[in-house]
């Protein structure tokens, strides 16, 4: 299998310099990707706030400045913007500058899964977790970062879950407990009671190793619906 090999631009928000090999930053960051996991998965809120726009964006891909530029194009060629504003003499220049100057081979072709990954799905920044985040504690209670879940972790969890099934809600024969990681493993989760679940072994196969079922698809329209005035009933 082909290694990856990254381009400078992504190298530079990994905050990594360009001579560095490309396979090594991939493994330093999938290692701090499985020993950390962004707050906000477990606390349900960013403690970092507006303090993640400090932090790096990911840069574009080559199709979409190839995109930006098509549309300066059009806007140059018609004279106006998509909702029919005239070009200022200002925005035109700007454009055609922008046009002049604009070198594809400067954008990377794609971004790899394990930046998206590191990414924050409101503001777009790397989270900062994953820049300065140790999986330690100020509490006497490590963090634990192991798979394997202790025995007396597995009975408080099926006495919690009642012995159902956390996905289907049908009871679960002794022969088909599993645990699920709610945040997967792969992403940092813990073998906690709090981050456990109780599954039938069908519904933990079907399962992967995915935040879908934990975070909105659109956090800006999950927002402006929790904020919306509720009409009485």
């Amino acid at each position: 299998m082909k290694a990856t090999k990254l381009h400078p631009s992504i190298k530079k928000a990994l905050g990594c310099e360009v001579s560095v090999p490309s396979r090594k930053i991939l493994a330093d960051w999938k290692r701090k990707l499985r020993r950390v996991c962004k707050p906000c998965w477990e606390l349900k809120y960013c403690p970092y706030g507006p303090l993640v726009e400090e932090f790096p964006l990911p840069p574009l891909t080559r199709r979409e400045t190839e995109e930006h530029q098509r549309h300066l194009r059009s806007c140059l060629e018609s004279g106006r913007l998509p909702d029919g504003t005239k070009l200022s003499g200002r925005r035109r220049k700007s454009f055609k500058a922008d046009l002049q100057f604009f070198e594809s081979q400067s954008y990377p072709q794609s971004i790899p899964k394990i930046v998206e990954d590191a990414s924050c799905k409101v503001f777009g920044h790397l989270c900062p977790v994953f820049f300065v985040g140790e999986p330690l504690t100020e509490t006497k209670d490590l963090r634990t970062r192991s798979r394997a879940i202790p025995r007396d972790v597995m009975l408080k969890v099926i006495r919690r879950d009642g012995q159902i099934c956390q996905k289907c809600h049908e009871p679960v024969p002794d022969n088909e407990v599993e645990f699920d990681h709610i945040i997967p493993y792969a992403k940092g989760g813990t073998s906690t009671t709090e981050n456990l679940r109780l599954l039938h072994r069908d519904c933990n196969r079907r399962k992967r190793d995915s935040l879908s079922e934990l975070l909105s698809l659109n956090p800006i329209l999950h927002l402006v619906e929790l904020q919306r005035p509720k009409r009485n009933a």
